[in-house]
């Protein structure tokens, strides 16, 4: 960690410091189509602000570039069972944690202490044999039929999991899966990712801009309020990633070359981080607030992100000295110019 002068440090890491209000008809409930006619508010080196479509990305790079995706693809996580007693049960998987179990959230929760039985359709049921004390998540053992596969039952009974504040969406669910996603294992999309297209993928690579990926399965950890007014105090929940060496190869060669290695989202840019130019697979708990040095990204595209949110942290730190503040006021911007938020809404793209 940089040392911060006293004063800039409690106020970037006060949570309340992190808080805004957004017009409720900015919060994009349809993604745009086609994927890259979405928005990009583009910030430069210089700081300075930029009005852009998703589409005109390649203008912003140069041939030697890399850009780094996660690759992970959203499950059907979403499952609706009931008690014995008929009483509705709605669960969401969060991560497996042995043979046919799994970590999940529950409703209602108060009503399915460990003991409980979840009994889905097709002669599929679940037991409460635990409880995770940080989110209150259950550990759920599944009881299948011989010969049956979870994961296929979880493919045919799951809904996916659209986030709570998409409350009025018409859109198919494949526009919540990136058209580059391959391995299955997120509660959540990558959502700076969806804005790109075969199409902005070809031009890209007619310009010299590679790509590389990373997996980093979205969990918890991304979404799980902030609860401690001191930011610093928060313990993010480990994300499983992977970043493999061919992606290693290819940053530390683009840094040779004097090329920059640009993170979609949030997800890539905590798994190349927390890699520190290392291939690696396991887990992670980073969490990145103003005061962090980072070490691979040139550049970051994002989205627009919740309130009191350490995606919002993440971004804040990423912009340098005052970015906190300087982040707030291109949100105020984007909102007085109507830019979509949220998962399906619009970008940003950010220089170191």
């Amino acid at each position: 960690m940089t040392s911060l002068p006293a004063t800039e440090l409690v106020l970037d890491h006060a949570l309340s410091a992190y808080d805004y209000e957004l017009p409720s008809d900015l919060i994009a409930q349809d993604p745009v189509t086609p994927r890259d006619t979405s928005r990009l508010l583009i910030i430069d080196s210089d700081r300075n602000i930029q009005h852009h479509h998703f589409y005109d990305l390649p203008n912003f790079l140069q041939a030697g570039d890399l850009i780094v995706f996660n690759n992970t693809k959203v499950i059907p996580a979403r499952m609706y069972g009931h008690k014995p007693s008929g009483v509705p049960v709605e669960i969401l998987l969060m991560e497996p944690i042995g043979h046919d179990r799994w970590l999940a959230l529950v409703k209602p929760g108060k009503r399915l202490p460990i003991g409980s039985t979840i009994i889905f359709v097709d002669d599929v049921t679940a037991t409460v044999e635990g409880i995770e004390p940080t989110t209150r998540a259950r550990e759920l053992q599944f009881h299948i039929p011989a010969e049956a596969n979870l994961d296929k039952i979880i493919d045919q009974q799951g809904k996916l999991p659209l986030p709570p504040y998409i409350t009025d969406s018409h859109t198919d669910p494949s526009r919540y899966q990136t058209i580059y996603a391959e391995v299955s294992g997120s509660i959540a999309a990558p959502t700076a990712g969806l804005h790109f297209t075969d199409e902005l993928f070809q031009r890209l690579l007619d310009k010299g801009i590679d790509k590389a990926f990373v997996t980093l399965h979205v969990g918890i950890g991304t979404f799980r309020p902030v609860e401690t007014e001191n930011i610093t105090e928060h313990v993010m929940h480990n994300e499983w990633y992977e970043v493999p060496e061919e992606t290693i190869a290819k940053i530390k060669a683009t840094k040779a070359r004097g090329g920059r290695v640009i993170g979609v989202g949030s997800t890539a840019a905590r798994s190349l981080e927390s890699s520190n130019f290392q291939a690696f697979k396991g887990k992670t708990n980073l969490m990145i607030y103003p005061g962090y040095e980072w070490k691979v990204l040139d550049g970051m595209i994002t989205n627009f992100h919740l309130p009191k949110s350490t995606l919002l942290m993440m971004v804040s730190s990423f912009l340098g000295k005052d970015g906190r503040e300087f982040l707030m006021s291109i949100y105020q911007e984007a909102i007085a110019k109507e830019y979509r938020f949220y998962s399906f809404g619009d970008a940003m793209f950010l220089f170191k």
